[in-house]
């Protein structure tokens, strides 16, 4: 095995909201023959102050994620394509100026991996002896499309998964997109809308994606409209577990 041991970065929206998640990356890396470990002191990314122009702020936790990351050489992975996007370019340019930063930054880069990218790219794992018998749809996230050109992996993932129905939705935002969601609410819905309409035409019970923050933008609205589809993020899925996102 390349990679015997990894260090999760857990993101804090699966730290905080959705823990079974992270229950979930912990078990299907296992699966895959990976020992996983959890450095205590890791905070938030700071993609939320990037995104909203508090470059300071932002660097004082990018600063205290490589810090925490590089103190051990295992490989970095993230249940979240934006926020291995954030590590992977975000860090770059907000340390541009800074070639000290910059070159610990550039470290981290490297060895940081979204899961799919991760199970798929770098140790070559695809089935994980998971089956499901319904058809889903996949939401191919903004972030990890655009940002990182992660599509084949987790498509490459779900079609492993015996007995499952896979429905590939249009790679349209869903809205959220961190503060835009607050910032433009009303362009934030009418996207979500679009969204919402092509999922209860393609006839799925659940949606899948890899990033909670979309999950969890798509499942607020798929519950305000009363529908009875749920979603899940991909580890879950792959974990063998039933749709719904916990």
């Amino acid at each position: 095995m390349p990679f015997p041991r990894v260090q999760l970065l857990a993101t804090c929206l699966v730290d905080a909201l959705f823990p079974g998640v992270g229950e979930a990356v912990v078990t299907s890396l296992t699966r895959a023959g990976v020992e996983v470990t959890f450095p205590p002191d890791q905070t938030c990314c700071g993609q939320p102050a990037f995104n909203a122009g508090f470059w300071d702020e932002a660097r004082r936790m990018a600063r205290h994620t490589i810090d925490v990351f590089l103190a051990e050489p295992d490989p970095v992975v993230v249940p979240s394509g934006s926020c291995a996007q954030m590590i992977r370019h975000g860090y770059l340019e907000l340390f541009a100026d800074d070639p000290a930063w910059l070159d610990r930054a550039r470290v981290l880069a490297e060895k940081t991996s979204e899961l799919s990218e991760f199970l798929v790219d770098r140790i070559g794992q695809v089935e994980l002896g998971a089956s499901a018998s319904a058809r889903v749809a996949y939401h191919p996230s903004c972030h990890l499309l655009r940002g990182l050109g992660v599509d084949r992996q987790p498509r490459a993932l779900l079609g492993a998964v015996e007995g499952l129905e896979v429905h590939r939705l249009e790679a349209e935002c869903c809205g959220f997109g961190g503060v835009f969601a607050i910032d433009e609410p009303d362009l934030s819905g009418a996207m979500l809308d679009r969204k919402l309409t092509a999922i209860q035409s393609a006839g799925v019970t659940a949606v899948v994606g890899c990033d909670v923050s979309c999950l969890m933008q798509i499942e607020g609205g798929l519950r305000k409209h009363g529908s009875g589809v749920r979603c899940m993020h991909l580890a879950q899925l792959i974990a063998g577990q039933e749709p719904g996102l916990r």
